[in-house]
C-alpha cells in the first residue's frame, strides 16, 4: 500500500473526488488505484480553509510507481496492527481492576479477552444510575460524594467532550478506537484527525463496553471502593473493600490501579500503606466561555455556519513575561461547562459537549502551570491539599449550594467585580455568583491570567472579548501525584500496577486506555509464566 498526505478539498466537496486527486498526484490512470481508504482528516483553515486527507491506496505495478514518484507525501504505507496476546487457562485467583474509567476498562477488556476473568472495582455508579445523580446534583445542589463527575462507570472523561486525540503515537491506539466504535462510537473518530464520542454517545458505548466484558467472563461491581491492602513480604495478597453489603476482603496478586486523578482518599490509604509516590506538576485555572458562533466566525471567516463544517475549536498557549505559562485545556465546542465536585464544601469546574456540539457556547480550560514549588510542602499528597485550598476559597466565593464564582473578561482585566452577564450566558449549573475571582486564585494564577488573555486574543481575534466569562475553579486538570512503577509496570507493593492518569502516566482518554492495556500485558506475562 502507498500513503499519500496532503490532499485537499474545499468544503461541501464529496470525498470521492479524493481518488482523482491521488491519481494526478501519482501520475497514474485513475483506474490503476484499486482502493482508497481515508487514514484522517483535519481541517487546515490558517489561508483558504481546507478539508486536508492522508489516504492509504492499493495500486496497480505499486512498486515502479513509488520508485518513480519523488515526493514527500508519498511514501510506502504498512498498517501497524495490534494483536492481543494469546488466551490462557482462568486462574484460580482471577487478576483485579481498581476503576472504571478508561484506563481500567481497557485494562479489563484485554485481561478478559485473553481468558483471565477480571473482577472490575469501581467505587461510583454504572452509567445510567450515574447519569440520574450527575443531573441531580446539577439541578439541586445536593451532591452525592460517591456518584458524581469524577466516580462511576467511564471516569472523568464520560462527562466530558469525549475527546480521543493524543500527542503520542502507539499502535494500540487504532485498536481502542475500533472498539469503542464496535460499542455504538461514531465511525468518524477513525479518521478525525481531533475524534470526539460526545457525552452522550459515551455512554451508549459505555454500557456496551460493560456487556461485553461481562459475555467474556468478567466481573464488574460499582459501589465498591477499595479501603486498604493486605500486603506479605511486600506483595499483595488481598485487597479490603468496602461494598453495599459492607466490608470484605478480596484476594488478589496482581491488581491494576486505576484511580483517576480524584480518588483522593484511596492515594491517602495507599500513602499509609508504604506505596512510594511523588509530587507532580499541573495546572489550574478557570473555564472560560464564549459564544460558538463567535469562535466560528474567528477561525473560519467567510466558511462559518457552512453545513459540512463542525463546531470550531481551538488550541492556544502562551508564555507570558513572568515566567509562566498559559494555556487552553479541554475545549469543549457547543458545549457547557459543568459542576465536576466530587467532595463536599468543594467547587469544581469542568467542561462537556454532546456528539452534536449544537449548544449556544463553547467553553475551554484556561489553565496555568503549577509546580511543586507552588505546593507549599515536600509532603508527597501536598498538591491534593494545594487543589483542595482552591477548591474550598471558590465554594465560599460562590456563596454555598456549589454555586460557582462567576466574572466577565473585561472586569477581570480591570480589577473589578463583575454583577451580571453580557452576551454571553454562563451554562454552568447549578448557577453562578458574580464577583471578582482574584479572591478565589492564587495570586501568580490570576496574574498570569490576566497577562495570557490578550496574548491569546492575538492568537484567535475574540478570546479576550469582554462579555466572555470566566467560571472558578478548574482544579483538576491532571493529577498533583505520581505513583512510582518500574520496568514491570509495578509499584514498590508488588502486584500492584498503577495505571493511567490519576497515576501520573496518562493524559485523557485514549492515552489512559493505552495505559490500562499496557499493565494488562504485563500481568498477562506473569500468568502466561
Amino acid at each position: 500500500m502507498v500513503r499519500i498526505e496532503g490532499l485537499k478539498l474545499a468544503p461541501g466537496q464529496d470525498e470521492q473526488l479524493l481518488r482523482g486527486k491521488a491519481a494526478r498526484l501519482l501520475r497514474v490512470p485513475e483506474g490503476d488505484i484499486l482502493s482508497l481508504q481515508v487514514l484522517r482528516r483535519a481541517i487546515d483553515a490558517r489561508e483558504e480553509l481546507h478539508f486536508v486527507y492522508t489516504a492509504a491506496v492499493t495500486l496497480r505495478q505499486e512498486k515502479a510507481v513509488l520508485r518513480r514518484i519523488r515526493d514527500r507525501r508519498v511514501t510506502p504505507y504498512t498498517p501497524e496492527v495490534y494483536r492481543l496476546p494469546e488466551a490462557l487457562a482462568a486462574p484460580e485467583t482471577p487478576p483485579v481492576v481498581i476503576g472504571a474509567g478508561p484506563g481500567g476498562l481497557f485494562a479489563a477488556l484485554v485481561l478478559a479477552r485473553c481468558g483471565l476473568r477480571p473482577i472490575v472495582l469501581e467505587r461510583g455508579q454504572d452509567a445510567v444510575t450515574r447519569q440520574r445523580d450527575v443531573t441531580s446534583f446539577w439541578r439541586t445542589g445536593v451532591l452525592d460524594p460517591e456518584s458524581n463527575v469524577q466516580f462511576g462507570e467511564g471516569g472523568a472523561g464520560a462527562f466530558s467532550d469525549g475527546k480521543l486525540n493524543t500527542g503520542t503515537r502507539d499502535r494500540r491506539h487504532r485498536w481502542i478506537l475500533e472498539q469503542l466504535v464496535s460499542c455504538g462510537a461514531p465511525e468518524s473518530i477513525l479518521v478525525d484527525a481531533k475524534p470526539h464520542v460526545g457525552t452522550d454517545m459515551l455512554h451508549v458505548t459505555l454500557v456496551n463496553l460493560r456487556r461485553q466484558l461481562l459475555d467474556l467472563g468478567a466481573q464488574v461491581r460499582f459501589g465498591h471502593r477499595v479501603t486498604g491492602l493486605r500486603v506479605r513480604d511486600g506483595a499483595l495478597e488481598g485487597l479490603e473493600v468496602t461494598g453495599p453489603e459492607g466490608p470484605y476482603v478480596l484476594p488478589a496478586r496482581h491488581a491494576v490501579l486505576a484511580l483517576g486523578h480524584s480518588a483522593r482518599d484511596t492515594f491517602e490509604m495507599l500513602h499509609q500503606a508504604g506505596v512510594r509516590m511523588e509530587q507532580k506538576p499541573f495546572a489550574v485555572g478557570v473555564r472560560i466561555e464564549h459564544r460558538q458562533s463567535d469562535m466560528d466566525a474567528a477561525q473560519y471567516r467567510r466558511f462559518a455556519g457552512h453545513p459540512c463544517l463542525p463546531a470550531a475549536g481551538y488550541k492556544l498557549s502562551c508564555h507570558p513575561e513572568n515566567g509562566r505559562s498559559a494555556f487552553s485545556f479541554c475545549v469543549c465546542p457547543g458545549g457547557q461547562v459543568v459542576a465536576a465536585a466530587s467532595e463536599q464544601g468543594r467547587v469544581v469546574t469542568n467542561g462537556m459537549s454532546e456528539y452534536a456540539r449544537d449548544r449556544e457556547n463553547i467553553n475551554g480550560g484556561l489553565l496555568v502551570n503549577v509546580t511543586p514549588a507552588d505546593f507549599g510542602s515536600s509532603h508527597p499528597l501536598a498538591g491534593i491539599a494545594f487543589q483542595r485550598r482552591l477548591e474550598e476559597a471558590a465554594f465560599r466565593l460562590g456563596g454555598g449550594g456549589y454555586a460557582a464564582p462567576c466574572q466577565r473578561v473585561e472586569d477581570f482585566l480591570a480589577g473589578r467585580p463583575s454583577t451580571g452577564p453580557g452576551r454571553v450566558i454562563p451554562s454552568y449549573r447549578p448557577g453562578v455568583r458574580w464577583t471578582d475571582l482574584r479572591q478565589c486564585l492564587p495570586e501568580f494564577v490570576w496574574q498570569t491570567m490576566a497577562l495570557a488573555l490578550p496574548m491569546l486574543d492575538g492568537k484567535v481575534r475574540g478570546y479576550a472579548q469582554g462579555d466572555a466569562v470566566l467560571t472558578a475553579v478548574e482544579t483538576r486538570s491532571s493529577s498533583p501525584v505520581r505513583i512510582i512503577r518500574d520496568n514491570s509496570g509495578q509499584c514498590n507493593v508488588r502486584g500492584l500496577y498503577p495505571c493511567g492518569e490519576g497515576a501520573g502516566y496518562a493524559g485523557g482518554i485514549l492515552s489512559a486506555a493505552a495505559d490500562g492495556m499496557r499493565c494488562a500485558e504485563k500481568i498477562w506475562e506473569v500468568y502466561g509464566k
